[in-house]
């Protein structure tokens, strides 16, 4: 047998690569890690999840003060956005977290190579950085993650017409931003600038916001943006184009109508989506087609159809979410190791980090129609809920879906306070199969936001909510 310089040599350092990585080294494994950027952690550690959510709870937190404070009976004087300040503090939140992939991969043994990885063959890729390494490896870890999806009507610039990648650094509030795109990326990063005092329009072609999650939590998201910033919306709608003059920007869209709209915008956010990044890899040396998205084909336990290679995260099936992604990391390491590994796609949950907060696991109720199950629906509103009434946060609700003849959750679908936490009982209970009557009959603390999970339970059990 040949002799390899590494067991594992995994290609990408974000959420899903470094967790492969670090499993691998768990399970005893020589690995080495690759990464294009100067900084490990990929789009998620550097340009995704932790920038912007730094950057909403920072926009939050001014917003309380602007709004709720007085409430609470906090008087403030001079409040202002020192945005220089807000994004400091992102980039240290940053620095912090990537050199932390960088510990770990010390912790582990695991070697870095900074470069652009190309296969040469079946267990040999070519990393071309500051030098031109070649690293051979007995099985190969393909993680290269996303980026963002450009659109052919609309040219960004990187200045007033911009992607995430840049929305996260912005060196003024927005007087106008036009968000293109009413899904999660869109909504977080528009609400971060629409609390800081933008006005936001938001235009999708498809018809509602968060296209993918339950209907009525994109109705409640849509109506807490509108009810407390100034933003608007325009569904089915299709932007024809955007062109910068100086300054400003002038964005053109069509409605379902066939009406031509315009919009005038200092800033224009592109945010319709990710692709995989696939290109560079030189899969073809080995073999290896990309499907008609550009995602790489693999079978169950994550081989593509060279038996050595393996993909996850972005680049593969499925929901491109950085715990998907994490989780398939892990599985795969194992699968390479020879142990069993196990993911219940269907209790992967999906979060929105605006305020209120907005998150679902499972099926939606689009979804139990589409597949013929026939579920029982139980809701909860945090209007009706003691903690949530002393927090001044009683805006949305959980639902919760089961099974109409077993009882057996399927889904639940939540807005408010904290609810990116909450969802975790929801996945426990999907894992786990629990009954809405299981949920129901769990003790809750008392006050607590959770308390919502368990009366939606009640109420899917048979209309047995307490305090409703």
């Amino acid at each position: 047998m040949a002799e390899y310089q590494f067991d594992v040599v995994v290609i990408g350092a974000g959420p899903g690569g470094y967790v492969a990585a670090i499993r691998a080294a768990q399970c005893g494994k020589r690995v080495a890690i690759v990464e294009k950027q100067k900084t490990l952690g990929g789009t998620c550690l550097n340009w995704g999840c932790i920038p912007s959510k730094a950057l909403l709870d920072s926009s939050e937190h001014y917003h309380m003060a602007k709004t709720k404070f007085k409430t609470h009976g906090i008087d403030v004087s001079g409040l202002k956005v020192n945005l220089k300040q807000m994004m400091k503090r992102k980039e240290d939140v940053v620095e912090t977290t990537t050199k932390g992939i960088e510990y770990l991969m010390k912790k582990n043994k695991i070697e870095v190579f900074k470069g652009t990885a190309t296969f040469k063959d079946a267990h040999s890729i070519v990393v071309t950085g500051d030098t031109t390494t070649e690293v051979t490896g007995e099985n190969f870890i393909i993680a290269t993650g996303s980026s963002v999806t450009p659109l052919p009507t609309v040219k960004t610039n990187g200045k007033n017409i911009i992607t995430s990648d840049e929305a996260i650094s912005l060196k003024k509030v927005p007087k106008h931003m036009v968000v293109i795109g009413g899904g999660v990326i869109g909504v977080e990063l528009g609400s971060v600038y629409a609390r800081l005092g933008a006005k936001v329009t938001v235009i999708e072609f498809l018809d509602r916001l968060i296209p993918g999650m339950d209907k009525d939590c994109g109705k409640a998201l849509q109506r807490s943006l509108s009810s407390h910033c100034d933003v608007e919306f325009h569904f089915k709608t299709k932007v024809t184009g955007a062109t910068a003059k100086g300054n400003n920007v002038k964005v053109t869209a069509e409605n379902s109508k066939g009406e031509t709209l315009t919009f005038d915008a200092d800033m224009v956010l592109v945010s319709i989506g990710r692709k995989p990044n696939t290109e560079h890899l030189g899969l073809a040396n080995v073999g290896i087609d990309c499907d008609e998205r550009g995602r790489i084909p693999i079978n169950d336990h994550f081989q593509t159809k060279v038996p050595n290679i393996y993909a996850i995260g972005d680049v593969v099936r499925g929901i491109m979410l950085a715990h998907k992604a994490s989780e398939e990391g892990n599985v795969c390491a194992e699968i390479i190791a020879g142990q069993q590994g196990h993911i219940n796609y269907n209790a992967i949950p999906n979060v929105v980090y605006t305020w209120p907060e907005v998150a679902s696991v499972g099926k939606t109720e689009d979804e139990c129609k589409e597949a013929g199950i026939a579920y029982k629906s139980g809701k909860f509103p945090f209007k009706a809920s003691g903690r949530a009434r002393a927090a001044e946060e009683s805006e949305g609700f959980v639902k919760v879906l089961s099974d109409k003849e077993t009882d057996e959750i399927v889904g639940i679908h939540m807005v408010g306070p904290r609810a990116a936490d909450m969802i975790a009982e929801g996945v426990l209970a999907i894992e786990y199969r629990a009954s809405a009557e299981d949920v129901g009959m769990a003790i809750h603390p008392h006050p607590t936001f959770t308390e919502a999970i368990k009366e939606a339970a009640l109420a899917a059990t048979g209309n047995r909510p307490i305090h409703l």
